[in-house]
């Protein structure tokens, strides 16, 4: 047993087989992995900003935890619609009883629904709204341009959010990450609330689709950051959930041996997926990491985990022995 808080002890004393086995072996893989010092990156995908997974990720940010994060422009937005909004959201824990016009009750009512908890419209969209836009077209007026995450950073450093906060500002992992300045990769921002709000303003002629930094743009950044921060041994791949917060960061790495033909950099250094989906019909969010072999992104050796359950309750679980709780 190591020297670690309660909860740590608790998941060692009885999470000894099956996924329960593999959520420890993959904390205490990526403890080894901090401790020999290589750099880790985290992947949201899902709805876990809304599960309020920033009450633990947000300390593993500010314990230098996690080195870069992917995550989906979901997400990005809704660790801080938690912050400012938050009492304002309703749990639904009966939804799966819902019928259709209980649904539609909820969207006249400015609800929108994520499972069992409904986000504000008017209180977490449209405050942020009237806000960020303020920056996206300053930076416009003065030729700037940026990533979606850097326009985030600058609303929060700005302190403009500061009267609305609703939650421990402990709690929130876009402050956390904003404090640190750690880099974030938002591949498909596009497809998020505020994605589609700044699209809105480019069709009316409010502002230019140029002044927001594009996803091949992220993905050349990342290029550099990999190149730069990887070593001879690489860094880590944390993957909460599938799809494009995942897909979009690994890639880089073939990117990189192949296209870029740098044949010295290295594979992925450590990599653990959480994941309920399953390897049918094409489900590539349910691929097992074997398979990344066979792109170039993992190597024979890289220590590979895969945790089949929900994020919502390993994630917090994993950071907590990480964390030492």
């Amino acid at each position: 047993m190591s020297n670690k808080g309660p909860i740590s002890g608790f998941i060692e004393n009885h999470y000894k087989h099956f996924n329960a086995a593999a959520l420890v072996d993959a904390a205490k893989g990526y403890e080894k992995h901090l401790n020999d010092g290589k750099k880790m990156l985290v992947s949201l995908a899902g709805a876990m900003s809304t599960a309020e997974l920033g009450r633990s990720f947000a300390e593993m940010i500010r314990q230098d935890k996690v080195h870069l994060i992917s995550c989906t422009g979901a997400n990005l937005e809704e660790d801080l619609m938690n912050l400012v909004a938050h009492s304002h959201y309703e749990r639904v824990p009966h939804y799966r009883d819902l019928t259709p016009k209980e649904e539609w009750a909820l969207l006249e009512r400015g609800l929108n629904r994520v499972t069992d908890t409904c986000i504000p419209e008017e209180e977490a969209f449209r405050r942020l709204q009237q806000h960020v836009f303020e920056i996206w077209k300053e930076a416009e007026e003065n030729g700037e341009r940026y990533f979606p995450h850097e326009f985030m950073y600058k609303m929060i450093k700005s302190g403009v959010l500061e009267q609305y906060y609703e939650i421990p500002p402990e709690n929130s992992w876009m402050l956390a990450a904003a404090e640190k300045n750690i880099p974030i990769v938002v591949p498909g921002w596009e497809d998020s609330t505020m994605g589609n709000i700044f699209a809105s303003y480019c069709i009316k002629g409010e502002l230019k689709a140029s002044t927001m930094k594009s996803g091949i743009e992220y993905m050349m950044w990342l290029a550099d950051y990999y190149s730069k921060n990887a070593g001879t041994e690489g860094i880590g791949f944390f993957q909460i959930g599938g799809g494009i917060a995942g897909d979009f960061p690994i890639c880089v790495v073939p990117m990189l041996y192949q296209d870029m033909e740098m044949h010295d950099i290295p594979f992925w250094s450590y990599f653990c997926q959480i994941s309920d989906s399953t390897t049918s019909y094409g489900s590539y969010s349910g691929a097992v990491p074997n398979e990344k072999i066979t792109w170039g992104k993992l190597d024979i050796d890289t220590p590979k985990y895969i945790v089949e359950s929900d994020a919502t309750i390993v994630a917090p679980l994993i950071f907590a022995y990480l964390l030492g709780w």
